[in-house]
């Protein structure tokens, strides 16, 4: 027979998925003798059979959940729902993983009309007992029957102002009883029926409640937010109360073991006295720091300290310690690893390191690499942003924070900018045309677009605030305006984002800088010991990689030509070259392109000092270079001197239905070779520039879109006499390689025959994420959202990667690949080399390097390196 229930003694911190964190920690301070009021967990396992007997509680699950009882029953020498002196339970959530505030809790469960007359004499304290009553009817209200807590607290709030009261310590017995009665008519009237007076019956309806409270709205977003399995369940803690609410020598407090704020080994905590469950954090009373219970109650002081370095020591992390204080004697209701600061997160690995409670490998498995980005980007000042108004929330596309004045097209942003206004680009969508603008622009906000949108992918290269895909706000870019479901912003109007969570704020929110220090460069230097995996950054420009490299860059993995043609210089050369209709006119546009490209590849060279540079070479399709209005349409007819009628035609000759599918990548190579060749001569004649200077370059030249070893032949063919030709002029031999980026599905089956001609492999995973679900990275956040929640899939697999398929596609390339040429070189430069989970993949493949955006290098560092230490772990455990 399967078992549901396991008292506190019969557990330990190893069975968390099966306890929960909560119950499984609640057992490990019970078996090292910490004074831990008794109780018993009811398992996930249970949740799991509730939610597949649609919301019903077994009876077998009920009558061991009983017989239990009845053991705590016995160990308090109480008797549940009692008349002289009853036992009163909490019932709490407990998750294998912490979602503070998530779900539901129940205190003094089991008081009823006569329950609480019995506590009355039992302790000899009315006020306690009735204040515990009315306590409990209202949790009981809120959490089993959705009784908003606030209509509770205003029938207090009523009562304290009659009475004229500061405090709800100041309520009387009288008062308390009079609340009650207040309390029990506002349940009656907002769920239908009377208070139930069977203390079994509350205990039923409160577990069942918690079982429930697993699928509430914010914990399904907090478990989607921070990767939490939807399977995984909650368990139910029921434990024996005891009463921080009995008088002066009596609290209830939150401590932690350091500073969770600064990581500094210092007891950290706060304390109310005469107070109970939720007062330390509810906000109603100031609590007291923690070191003046010192003063107050020096002998509790004392344990409290003794109890958190034993939990310290004993669970080599930083502690989050939950007490009351009974009458004078100290109780510890829960410990977890308590939540910290990036900063906080570095500097405590580090110290234990030192302190000689962890091994390196230990402290790197202990950050949280979704954390790192709160270092590298600036925030919001907290007190500013609490009295924020909140206009929307879209996807957080790229993190940080940023304010400024709102411009509809990159023309406006340049021009505000350069006038010294802090912008931010408001798009219903952004394209290559944009990208001038989105440099000028402090963050990038858009209606339309996914995490892998054109918008999201160049922000984070750039280091830029992003929000993404807020499809709750209407953008009219002709009209200039832009509304929200509560108010309408015009050009120039104050705009502040929050890339890391996607909120968006009407007005200016002050920005305070995160600033790196501590123990972070001490940690990096462990990281790079452990790590295999090669990091390097996706960089289009020499201050790109400036940045990547100040974070740890070892190389580039992608740099995307097609940046480097949308500046004011460029693109009526661009436009010239694609307007063309003949080859000399094209080949007189592309030489003056081929110079300015050289600047670019001379200046990214010089920057990786030796670093190896994957340079892609031309991918989107001609159209998206082309003008759009009447009016740049005219302003190139007159630079080009061509009929603006004759322009007009050949941009809808070039407009493409789906150009995803269409006229792009290694297509334009076979249809217009001299593109390619023009860009191979100019990194190549860049990299004896650098050569001469004595400066060691490593170019690898990336042909996109290949589907077949017949494109890849035929370009690879090409590029090669146009570089021999430049050796043979020089004199000189440089290493190079010309490799692929695998980003077709038909490219991963039959990548055995590509490699036989490939030199390199570089996984585009955002375009093969897109081939391999037919779903559109930039439309796709429409209905992604409905997929993880209907459990369709996990996670945003433009995020993540989707091991199953699109995973799979790589493995069968990988594999392929190395059959017919045993030496090659494979990477990812999709936005998956900056997913620590993808990195785990990647790693496990086999793979030399992933490629990042430069804001998420140290990101991808700590996941390679856990990467690493996980898979020797393996090692030791088979």
């Amino acid at each position: 027979m399967r078992k549901f229930v396991y008292h506190f003694n019969e557990g330990s911190k190893e069975m968390k998925y099966l306890l929960g964190g909560k119950g499984a920690n609640l057992a490990e301070m019970t078996n090292i003798g910490l004074p831990v009021p008794p109780g018993f967990t009811i398992t996930t396992e249970a949740c799991k059979d509730y939610n597949e007997h649609h919301q019903y509680l077994s009876d077998d699950i009920y009558a061991e959940m009983m017989t239990h009882l009845h053991i705590l029953e016995e160990e308090t020498e109480k008797k549940f729902g009692d008349t002289t002196n009853p036992l009163l339970i909490s019932v709490r959530s407990g998750a294998p993983f912490s979602m503070p505030g998530m779900m539901d809790t129940i205190l003094n469960l089991g008081l009823n009309d006569q329950s609480v007359l019995g506590l009355v004499k039992a302790t000899n304290d009315a006020r306690s007992s009735y204040d515990c009553y009315r306590r409990f009817i209202q949790m009981f209200g809120d959490v089993v029957f959705q009784i908003p807590s606030y209509r509770f607290e205003q029938a207090l709030t009523d009562l304290k102002e009659q009475k004229n009261y500061t405090l709800d310590t100041e309520l009387s017995v009288a008062d308390l009883q009079d609340l009650i009665t207040t309390y029990k008519a506002l349940y009656v009237s907002a769920s239908g029926r009377d208070f139930p007076q069977d203390p079994f019956q509350q205990l039923r309806l409160s577990i069942t409640a918690v079982f429930d409270s697993w699928e509430n709205p914010r914990a399904a977003v907090y478990r989607r937010l921070h990767h939490i399995d939807n399977q995984l369940g909650t368990a139910v803690n029921i434990q024996s109360m005891v009463f921080g609410n009995t008088g002066d020598t009596s609290g209830t407090g939150i401590a932690f073991t350091r500073n969770p704020s600064t990581g500094e080994n210092l007891f950290f905590g706060e304390y109310l006295l005469n107070a109970q469950g939720e007062d330390v954090v509810a906000g109603i009373r100031t609590p007291e720091p923690i070191s003046h219970l010192e003063d107050t109650m020096p002998e509790v002081y004392k344990q409290l300290l003794e109890v958190a370095a034993l939990l310290e020591l004993h669970y080599l992390d930083m502690q989050d310690i939950e007490f009351t204080i009974e009458k004078g004697e100290l109780f510890v209701l829960q410990t977890r690893n308590g939540k910290r600061t990036a900063q906080a997160a570095i500097n405590i690995a580090v110290d234990l390191v030192h302190e000689g409670k962890l091994t390196k490998e230990e402290a790197i498995m202990r950050i949280d690499t979704a954390q790192i980005d709160q270092l590298l980007h600036p925030s919001f000042d907290e007190t500013s942003l609490h009295a924020a108004t909140s206009l929307a929330t879209g996807l957080p596309a790229s993190p940080g924070a940023a304010t400024g004045q709102i411009y509809f097209n990159a023309e406006d942003a340049v021009d505000a900018a350069e006038r010294g206004e802090k912008v931010v680009l408001v798009r219903n969508e952004t394209s290559p045309e944009d990208i001038e603008g989105m440099a000028k622009s402090v963050a990038i906000l858009t209606a339309h677009g996914g995490m892998t949108s054109h918008a999201a992918v160049v922000a984070r290269g750039m280091g830029k605030c992003c929000v993404a895909g807020c499809d709750s706000i209407a953008i009219d870019e002709t009209k200039k305006v832009m509304q929200s479901a509560t108010a309408t912003l015009k050009e120039g109007d104050f705009l502040s984002l929050n890339g890391s969570t996607g909120s968006i704020y009407l007005g200016e929110i002050p920005l305070v800088e995160t600033e790196i220090g501590g123990h972070f460069e001490e940690l990096m230097s462990w990281v790079n010991e452990a790590k295999k995996l090669v990091v390097r950054v996706n960089a289009d420009s020499p201050d790109d990689l400036e940045v990547g490299l100040h974070f740890g860059a070892e190389g580039v993995g992608l740099c995307r030509t097609e940046h480097m043609f949308f500046q004011e210089d460029r693109i009526p050369h661009v436009r010239q070259m694609i307007i063309a209709e003949t080859k000399e006119e094209r080949m007189i546009a592309l030489a003056h392109l081929k110079e300015m490209q050289k600047a670019d590849f001379v200046g990214i060279f010089r920057a990786a000092n030796g670093k190896p540079v994957n340079i892609r070479l031309l991918d989107p399709p001609l159209h998206e270079f082309l003008p759009k209005t009447d009016r740049d349409i005219e302003k190139l007819a007159r630079e080009i001197g061509k009929p603006a009628e004759e322009i007009k035609q050949r941009v809808h000759d070039l407009a493409e239905t789906n150009p995803m599918l269409g006229h792009r990548g290694c297509r334009l190579a076979i249809t217009f070779p001299e593109i390619y060749i023009m860009q191979a001569e100019a990194i190549i004649e860049s990299a004896i520039h650098i050569h001469d200077e004595d400066i060691a370059v490593y170019p690898e030249i990336m042909v996109p879109l290949v589907s077949s070893r017949e494109e890849i032949t035929i370009i690879k063919n090409q590029l090669k006499e146009a570089i021999q030709t430049i050796f043979r002029k020089e004199q000189l031999v440089l290493p190079f390689d010309i490799g692929t980026m695998i980003e077709i599905p038909r490219a991963c089956v039959t990548a055995d025959e590509i490699a036989e001609e490939a030199q390199f492999f570089s996984f585009g995973t955002n375009d093969l994420t897109q081939l391999t679900f037919g779903f559109s990275r930039d439309d796709a956040n429409k209905f992604l959202y409905a997929y993880q929640e209907q459990k369709i899939l996990p996670t945003d697999p433009f995020q993540s990667i989707d091991q199953k398929g699109v995973g799979a596609l790589v493995t069968t390339a990988v594999q392929r690949g190395r059959m017919t040429n045993p030496a090659l070189k494979m990477g990812v430069c999709g936005e998956h080399g900056g997913d620590p989970a993808s990195i785990q993949f990647f790693h496990r493949l086999g793979l030399q390097y992933v490629s990042c955006s430069p804001y998420r290098i140290p990101i991808a560092r700590i996941a390679a390196a856990q990467a690493s230490i996980l898979e020797e772990r393996e090692k030791v455990t088979v």
